[in-house]
């Protein structure tokens, strides 16, 4: 396929997409049979410019259908193409256009920050011309032009992040793909490294697809998919995701929090209610009809309710919620 035709084509395209793996005894096993991690006829878009966030427990299926979608995994059936290049026949031409980190991608610890951008960077094939002009362009987007004799390995997790992020993008993808890429580090980096991303989408008009375990990441997304036992549950923009909580949503402390929790599941106007800490939240049908009769019912029981208020529900919320109704599905 010539890059002329390729530009008609969505960053990536999935159609009934499928990856089963055998088991033991040689059987495929997908996700509707609780086997292995497996993708289970997902069927997505995702438009060129756009931030687009997975999200889904551990072991929904999320770096599978990463793996595949690169061509570094076999997809079992289906369709899988990114720019318009197949997966599984023309995955060098796929490589050649994307960044990808990897969950577990490790920096050699032993070489330095420039080191580091140099090796990517001849592993990529970019010339020595290239190297010159874009390595000084990272270093300074990523904050690390200071730190360049440091060892990798002597790097804070921030700062390692970042300059996983630099080297991926050594060879001027069209597309980063980026697998839990905050895992693990403080919520000061985090929000560091997504500032990053989003100038990489503001001046470069660079597509971005990340699997994130964070809801307030998956916030920042213009689109959000969610993964469940392989099956993508919703796909939309986190809004409208967010519409799918139950009702409205009260927050309150109990003094006595497991009886306090047993009683308000019961009550009559409850449709759901989650944990947060030690508050619950509290999905009714009539917030001011609830509100006053749930305050009544721990009163009885000798149970203080400490700041009931109403709250909007958030993406965390929704995300509970439907990885609950789909739970409820599979009993």
């Amino acid at each position: 396929m010539s890059d002329a035709q390729g530009q008609s084509w969505p960053a990536i395209v999935a159609r009934d997409l499928v990856k089963e793996y055998k088991t033991a005894g040689g059987v495929l096993s997908s996700a509707r049979q609780r086997g292995p991690a497996a993708v289970d006829g997902v069927s997505l878009t995702v438009a060129r410019g756009e931030t687009f966030g997975l999200i889904g427990p551990d072991g929904a299926g999320k770096t599978t259908l990463t793996r595949v979608l690169l061509g570094l995994l076999a997809r079992t059936a289906g369709e899988s193409r990114v720019f318009g290049y197949d997966s599984m026949t023309e995955p060098y031409a796929i490589r050649e256009r994307v960044g990808y980190i990897a969950q577990r991608f490790a920096l050699p610890a032993d070489m330095t920050v420039m080191e580091n951008l140099r090796f990517f960077a001849d592993v990529q094939g970019v010339g020595r011309a290239d190297q010159r002009r874009r390595i000084p362009e990272l270093l300074e987007f990523a904050g690390l032009t200071k730190f360049t004799k440091l060892l990798a390995g002597r790097l804070s997790g921030g700062m390692k992040k970042k300059l996983a992020l630099a080297c991926s993008l050594i060879h001027e993808p069209q597309l980063v793909l980026l697998d839990e890429p905050t895992l693990g580090i403080d919520p000061v980096s985090r929000r560091e490294f997504w500032s990053l991303l989003g100038n990489l989408r503001a001046e470069k008009g660079l597509t971005i697809f990340v699997c994130t375990p964070y809801m307030d990441e998956a916030e920042r997304c213009n689109r959000v998919g969610l993964l469940y036992n392989g099956r993508l549950v919703t796909c939309d923009t986190p809004a409208v995701i967010k519409q799918a909580a139950p009702g409205h949503l009260l927050e309150f402390t109990p003094s006595d929090f497991v009886p306090a929790q047993r009683l308000v599941a019961g009550l009559a106007g409850v449709l759901e209610l989650q944990t947060y800490g030690m508050m619950l939240h509290a999905f009714v049908d009539d917030p001011l009809a609830r509100r006053p009769q749930i305050e009544a019912a721990l009163t009885a029981q000798g149970i203080f309710c400490i700041g009931i208020r109403e709250i909007e529900p958030r993406m965390e919320e929704a995300f509970i919620s439907l990885i609950t109704r789909e739970a409820r599905k599979g009993i």
